[in-house]
């Protein structure tokens, strides 16, 4: 007998995806890293270290350490800067890899995020390489420097006009990554839609510190970072919940991605696609994995398409 066919085509606010897996910003460079260790075939698309308008050495060594259930990071967004991502890493990934790139940005204040996208956009519309451009993600989560150095996702109104900005600036679909730590997300979650964004990606790392105590020092030269691994993944389960009964948003889910199983919670708690990121460091196997483990969990319970996962939990 034949195995059932199941659709794994996936739209995110735009973004086609031929298969619902991603990857994390942060966590897979600039897309060419891992050729001949990851299954490319498997993954929808990719998702490509933050680019800001100029080069970005990043936070002093330490920047990570691992922890029980996961890492602390502070690599501090180190980056080439618009102009080389044009030049180098977005002619390297059109000429290797097929996923549909997304381009995480950030920036320091509003106008150079909507300078960042709109470099982007053109781009994307007037070059070869380009074409391979399929979204911008905006990391909210950095410090705003006309703002006392609060981060442009602290405050709904503040974030309500960095989208509307980047809206401006791009045709391209726009997806929004939201911080975990919010007691409520719905104010931010509608400061997102009123913007213009056409989709949302959650969780990004929890804020976390490790210190040496025969030392009495933090291990990180910064002091704090963000907790990603297996042990925020109930927290993202939770977060995309809640977001998922708040917006009509397509939502990018990660956090704590290891298997299929902790996939297809994402995608019952109310995800459309879900990306990888941590997991990958140790085991580049795992995204074909994860996804055989979804078509296989669909054909055992009668999914004849991914999309149908999302929200499917029984009341």
């Amino acid at each position: 007998m034949a195995m059932m066919a199941i659709d794994e085509r996936t739209n995110l606010g735009g973004l086609e995806m031929a298969t619902p897996l991603a990857t994390a910003s942060g966590t897979f460079g600039y897309g060419t890293e891992y050729l001949g260790a990851v299954d490319y075939s498997s993954l929808g698309a990719i998702t490509v270290k933050g680019i800001r308008l100029c080069e970005w050495p990043g936070n002093n060594m330490p920047r990570h350490v691992e922890v029980p259930g996961g890492m602390v990071n502070a690599i501090g967004l180190q980056g080439p800067g618009i102009e080389k991502f044009l030049s180098h890493y977005l002619k390297q990934y059109s000429e290797k890899v097929s996923p549909k790139m997304i381009v995480n940005i950030w920036g320091g204040e509003i106008a150079e995020y909507a300078e960042v996208a709109r470099r982007i956009d053109e781009a994307a519309k007037t070059t070869k390489e380009g074409a391979v451009i399929g979204a911008i993600e905006c990391n909210v989560s950095c410090p705003n420097v006309k703002a006392g150095g609060h981060t442009f996702g602290q405050d709904p109104t503040i974030l309500n006009k960095l989208v509307t900005e980047v809206r401006k600036a791009t045709t391209l679909p726009l997806i929004v990554k939201l911080a975990p730590n919010f007691p409520d997300i719905r104010p931010y979650i509608k400061a997102c839609e009123d913007g213009g964004a056409d989709a949302l990606s959650m969780i990004n790392t929890i804020p976390a510190m490790v210190i040496d105590i025969e030392n009495r020092r933090p291990v990180l030269a910064n002091r704090t970072g963000g907790l990603s691994g297996r042990g925020i993944h109930p927290v993202a389960v939770k977060v995309v919940y809640d977001a998922y009964r708040a917006t009509k948003l397509p939502i990018l889910a990660m956090g704590g991605v290891y298997d299929a199983r902790s996939a297809i919670e994402l995608f019952l708690a109310g995800a459309t696609a879900v990306a990888l990121g941590s997991a990958i460091f140790t085991s580049p196997s795992v995204v074909g994995e994860v996804r055989q483990g979804i078509l296989d969990y669909c054909r055992r319970h009668a999914f004849k398409a991914v999309k149908d996962l999302t929200g499917a939990l029984e009341q």
